[in-house]
């Protein structure tokens, strides 16, 4: 039975673009045919003259479309290319009567991205970013440019070149979703402020489905920063996928998940001039497709240096209805600079979001910064609407 249906399938595709099908049945024995003859019985058209007509056009026309396309060549058999981008509006009210307000239209990230896979799981990635100087010019910036080769140990590949550090991108990923509004809470100038999310260096990935990890050794200050001095930073992330999702690209709307998370960095040697930064943490993040919550608690020794302190940060988002959510976030980070002058910065972040389909995402947020700085007024307010653009 499977052959005579694949037949008349392959009989009617084959004569989809030479005509009309009449089909004729014996009345005996039931057999088919194309052509009438004694015995035979009408089945009647299967397909109507002017649906095989409209059918060939767009074959044609789809044909035309595909020999004038740009030819795309590349020594590796598959090419991935995708774009993020965080567009919007920024006004910031000044506590202090004494500095302007400010306002202003921007581009916050402009993320484009290559991976060039060799076989279905190594690749190279570069990803490229723009920046606005203070002169107003543009440039490009290097956000991350690394080969990554999969299962060089059990369960476990290597990024090596520039390189994602072993904590942000994973936060970014399961505990604050919300990167195109403000960065999170060990990298925000509005807390912690201890750590970049990129450098250059080795980082091991490690994922099973209770258990993921990452170790990386890289330069300490980043990538936004000139290296000096002969020390690395032994980054590192360790989590319990509770709920065996470690190996799953998990969607925060769709998916469920319990992690916990001990994340740190070891400065060896000297860089920029201190010998000592050490940042231990500890986060946990708990999602189901009607809200996320997730926290920790981190911080910083370096020896006096500007990323001495310790403090808090919370995180939440609510789903009631398809496509809304409504987000909110705290962070507590209490700062021992150099000239041992300790003060305490609190961030507070609440918003709501929208999903206008797979590739656009709007948001609108307040973000409250105070700090107790002695003699210095930085508190301010901030209203930002943003446009979230995958692509």
């Amino acid at each position: 039975m499977k052959k005579i249906a694949l037949s008349l399938a392959a009989l009617v595709a084959t004569s989809a673009v030479a005509g009309t099908i009449t089909l004729y049945q014996d009345k005996d024995t039931g057999a088919i045919y194309t052509k009438p003859g004694p015995n035979r019985v009408s089945l009647g058209e299967f397909i109507s003259k002017d649906e095989v007509y409209k059918t060939t056009q767009e074959i044609q026309e789809n044909m035309k479309k595909e020999i004038k396309a740009t030819t795309v060549f590349s020594k590796v058999p598959k090419l991935k290319i995708n774009g993020l981008h965080y567009l919007g509006y920024h006004y910031t009210d000044y506590d202090d009567e004494a500095r302007d307000d400010r306002s202003a239209f921007e581009t916050r990230r402009n993320y484009f991205q290559v991976q060039a896979f060799w076989d279905k799981h190594d690749y190279v990635r570069l990803t490229l970013d723009t920046r606005q100087l203070n002169n107003g010019d543009w440039i490009t910036r290097l956000k991350y440019a690394y080969i990554y080769l999969d299962n060089i140990l059990p369960y476990t590949g290597v990024e090596f070149g520039q390189v994602h550090r072993a904590w942000i991108d994973y936060e970014e990923h399961h505990g604050w979703l919300y990167r195109s509004i403000s960065e999170t809470f060990v990298e925000t100038h509005n807390a912690a402020r201890v750590i970049d999310s990129a450098s250059l260096g080795a980082n091991f990935v490690t994922k099973t489905n209770y258990f993921t990890s990452q170790i990386a050794l890289v330069n300490n200050g980043g990538y936004h920063s000139i290296k000096r001095g002969t020390g690395q930073s032994i980054d590192w992330r360790f989590t319990y996928e509770a709920f065996g999702t470690g190996r799953k690209h998990v969607h925060a709307t769709s998916d469920e998940w319990l992690n916990f998370s001990f994340y740190g960095r070891y400065l060896t040697g000297t860089d920029n001039g201190y010998g000592k930064d050490t940042m231990t943490g500890f986060h946990a993040a708990y999602n189901n497709p009607m809200f996320l919550i997730a926290g920790h608690w981190m911080k910083d020794d370096n020896d006096g240096g500007p990323h001495d302190g310790k403090g808090w940060s919370v995180n939440g988002e609510l789903r009631p209805v398809p496509k809304w959510s409504i987000l909110a976030r705290y962070d507590h980070w209490k700062v021992t600079p150099t000239s041992n002058l300790d003060y305490t910065k609190k961030n507070l972040i609440a918003g709501v979001a929208y999903t206008y389909n797979k590739n656009v995402k709007f948001i609108a947020n307040v973000d409250k910064y105070t700090d107790n700085q002695p003699d210095v007024n930085n508190d301010k307010m901030e209203y930002l609407l943003t446009a979230e653009v995958k692509w």
